[in-house]
């Protein structure tokens, strides 16, 4: 029973963290989208938090761990995942509530590539999607042990496959769908750069995710008696501070300028990679991890700018593609069975197959819910609500009310606009064309 208890609350904790992480999202996409938008992607990291946490408990649940049908999809526990039985000295509330924090962040990785000029309906759609569906049944062929691919031994820790690479590729689809903001590409080719609306907020938000992420691949032990939970901590730690260092170096190297934005997705890139491996390699092996993945995000970016496809945030080249490379990463390092670690080829080819799989269920799904929301909704904003901002199209409030600034103005002072015939007019804020 003490084993119960102590479990319980790291879980418990664990789970907290995850959920923690949203505030990370929230704060990086709002620094990293225009000033217009802002208000709008930290109102759809509410919904992943409302609409998709209830997604997740009433039908995402029962297809990722109900009774398995195939080794495809679960068949049992919808509405009452609370009846699940468990082999650990854990609580059933506990295991639901922390799978439901893995569930929520599938949906946000979503979020940032669709930035700016997706309507804010189709992404209610999108959330109850992935969370009810499309995450839980990568996650049942991967998490479940009854899985087609668990069986076949393919290894995901924390799910840079299942979770990272699922939302990443299903985003490159929808982003492709719903074609680039206004202004992004020029006929030539060339890209417009959209500068950012707050850097230090988005590296803020940077900061919560990585604290998180200690929650997100650490709790996946679901034991605080695992002897390995330090060791999956430190190796989180590694990949994303080795990540962040060649991304930095990288980018002083080809820009002759520290890039805050390239250094930031590196630091994500790193944990995302780690995520699949961080139970089973060595504390090198998640440097080497980190670093590559550091190198991998800068030149998908510029790989998904060249397809034409506007990803604001940089969400596919941090999720999708470091995903993919974590998970096969594993097959190359895994400290008992890796390629260059042991000499052993069968579990890369594993690893390469899921990777394979988790791509491709990523972007048929992707391509199915804008499909539907085109159909159902609609898509895409109207080039009137874009030009305007989503802020206000959608909700009604800026982020930044510049009127505020002139609040606490002793009302004196005021007497200068009438004896001079001078007004003050706000401070707006620089309008970036696009």
């Amino acid at each position: 029973m003490q084993l119960t208890y102590i479990n319980t609350v790291w879980v418990c904790l664990a789970a907290a963290m995850v959920m923690f992480m949203e505030g990370g999202f929230s704060l990086l996409e709002s620094g990293f989208v225009r000033t217009k938008n802002a208000v709008n992607v930290t109102m759809k990291i509410f919904v992943d938090l409302t609409v998709g946490a209830l997604a997740f408990w009433i039908i995402g649940f029962g297809i990722m761990f109900g009774k398995d049908a195939f080794g495809l999809i679960g068949t049992s526990l919808f509405g009452s995942p609370e009846n699940i039985h468990l082999t650990l000295h854990l609580p059933s509330a506990a295991y639901i509530l922390f799978q439901m924090g893995f569930a929520v962040a599938c949906i946000s990785i979503i979020s940032g590539a669709v930035a700016e000029r997706m309507s804010f309906k189709a992404y209610v759609l999108t959330a109850a999607l992935i969370a009810g569906i499309i995450y839980p049944l990568s996650g049942h062929w991967i998490f479940n042990s009854e899985g087609w691919l668990a069986k076949m031994g393919m290894k995901d820790f924390a799910g840079s496959a299942a979770i990272h690479a699922v939302g990443g590729f299903a985003a490159l689809a929808m982003a492709k769908w719903l074609g680039p903001r206004k202004g992004r590409f020029n006929t030539d080719g060339s890209v417009n750069v959209f500068a950012p609306s707050n850097i230090p907020l988005a590296s803020c938000g940077a900061f919560i995710l990585w604290f998180g992420w200690f929650g997100f691949n650490a709790g996946s032990t679901l034991d605080a008696s695992n002897t390995h939970l330090a060791s999956i901590a430190l190796n989180t730690m590694l990949a994303g501070a080795s990540a962040g260092t060649s991304a930095l170096l990288f980018s002083i190297g080809k820009y002759g300028k520290a890039d805050p934005s390239l250094t930031i997705n590196g630091v994500l890139s790193g944990l995302v990679a780690i995520t699949a491996g961080c139970a089973y390699v060595s504390e090198w092996s998640a440097i080497i991890i980190g670093a590559a993945s550091g190198i991998i995000v800068i030149y998908a970016t510029l790989f998904i700018d060249n397809l034409k496809i506007d990803d604001p945030v940089g969400a596919v080249a941090v999720h999708g593609f470091n995903g993919v490379f974590g998970t096969i990463a594993v097959g190359l390092f895994d400290s008992t069975q890796g390629l260059l670690t042991t000499g052993h080829f069968s579990l890369l080819g594993v690893q390469t197959l899921g990777s394979v799989v988790v791509i491709t269920w990523g972007l048929i799904s992707g391509t199915i819910i804008a499909k539907v929301a085109e159909k159902t909704v609609g898509f895409r904003v109207e080039e009137r609500e874009e030009d305007e901002g989503l802020d206000m199209a959608y909700h009604g409030i800026p982020a930044y009310n510049d009127l505020e600034r002139f609040a606490d103005i002793p009302s004196n002072l005021y007497n200068f606009e009438e004896s001079t015939g001078i007004t003050i007019a706000p401070v707006e804020s620089k309008k970036i064309s696009g």
